[in-house]
């Protein structure tokens, strides 16, 4: 065990069935004007989540008004236009109503309206100029409608910046919530396809988290958990959206992944598919992580097998009863078998049109904007190993 870390998550979180009822009594929001951010899709304004919303805040004396662009994946220019309408509405605190790409836009817009220049003055890695937001950051509320990206405990923002096709996670102390409210019945509308997506993405950070240079004694607790709750619920949640109990299930283990994010970190998995999605916006997180999984792990679990028995036993598998040397891989097994129950068994780069050849530019990109996630991957890559990682998804 560890004996040295650091642990600071500093979110209140409300969590449960009807838990956003609770915002409208709730003696810990952290203003009297918000500003809403909400995806371009409509989806908030059709479930009537962005009204109930709006209705709580009005019931706690509190008033909004709503930035609605945000992209499946968000971009830099939305965060900085979004931060514009925060400071001429005298905005005092920013809610992120949605999936993770809104709650990552909320974060990063309150960053930027406190802060002087653009967005990217910010960033570490790529292009960005790693400065520090001075001006910190307005309150963040999070509320999310989706189980998987965990940015409701965690500190985490991922923006793309479409002209330098960079598409980088950065965060600071000032990015955590201060409050996050997470209520699985606001889920229950998602999509058979999305909540795969989405719960493979908890899945992925667990994972990682588990396997990071920089896990610790509760972020391997949290991980543990959250693989094993995935593992059950996720197919219950795709097969019947509207099981709350495994939406339920599914809400935890990804905030649950989100701490493991805030006290460990992902690897260089989480490095590759920010390349593919920077390069084809149009794939989803969690599909680009999925095609990417199995010829990841392997590449991993080959070199450095320690701690892919425990990822396996917490899935279910009966590792006692294994060969030593055949236990890591049964993480492996276990993984395909969740793929395959949750439908995405057929999923690869081909099905979004991806091409081989793109393989040297994607690594490349993937080292140079998000490289410090390699140097937490307990195995050392070089670029043709990453390479040949990215070749070995296709099928």
């Amino acid at each position: 065990m560890k004996s040295r870390f650091n642990f600071f998550i500093p979110t209140r979180i409300l969590f449960g069935p009807g838990k956003l009822a609770d915002l409208g009594s709730t003696p810990f929001l952290p203003g009297k004007r918000a500003l809403v951010v909400i995806s371009s899709g409509g989806s908030m304004r059709k479930q009537g989540y962005l009204d109930r919303l709006v209705a709580a805040l009005e019931k706690n004396g509190a008033s909004s008004i709503v930035y609605d662009k945000i992209l499946p994946n968000p971009i830099s220019r939305h965060v900085e236009e979004g931060a514009r309408v925060a400071m001429e509405n005298r905005c005092d605190f920013v809610i992120g109503l949605g999936g993770g790409s809104s709650i990552d836009s909320a974060k990063s817009i309150a960053v930027m309206a406190r802060n002087p220049g653009e967005y990217w003055d910010y960033v570490i890695g790529g292009s960005g100029k790693g400065r520090k937001p001075l001006g910190g950051a307005l309150p963040i509320v999070a509320i999310p409608t989706t189980a998987g990206t965990g940015t409701e405990s965690d500190l985490w923002t991922v923006i793309t910046k479409t002209e330098t096709q960079e598409k980088i996670g950065w965060g600071a102390d000032c990015t955590f919530p201060v409050l996050s409210v997470v209520d699985p019945e606001l889920m229950l509308s998602v999509p058979p396809e999305l909540t795969a997506y989405q719960g493979m993405d908890a899945f992925f950070h667990a994972a990682e988290g588990y396997l990071a240079r920089a896990n610790q004694p509760a972020s391997d607790r949290f991980a543990l958990e959250a693989i094993g709750l995935i593992t059950k619920h996720l197919p219950e949640a795709v097969k019947d959206g509207s099981n709350l109990e495994a939406r339920t299930a599914l809400a935890w283990a990804s905030t649950e992944a989100g701490f493991v994010e805030s006290l460990s970190c992902c690897i260089s998995h989480h490095s590759l598919e920010h390349a593919i999605s920077a390069f084809h916006p149009e794939v989803p997180h969690g599909a680009g992580l999925i095609m990417t999984s199995v010829a990841y792990f392997t590449y991993l679990a080959e070199r450095s097998p320690a701690r892919f028995a425990d990822m396996a036993a917490a899935m279910g598998e009966n590792t006692a009863a294994m060969k030593e040397g055949d236990r890591p891989f049964a993480f492996i097994t276990a993984l395909r078998r969740l793929i395959e129950r949750v439908g995405m068994a057929g999923l690869g780069p081909e099905t979004f049109g991806i091409r081989k050849d793109e393989a040297a530019a994607i690594v490349k990109n993937a080292m140079e904007t998000m490289g410090g996630l390699f140097a937490l991957t307990p195995v050392k890559f070089s670029a043709a190993d990453a390479e040949t990682i990215f070749e070995n998804c296709f099928r």
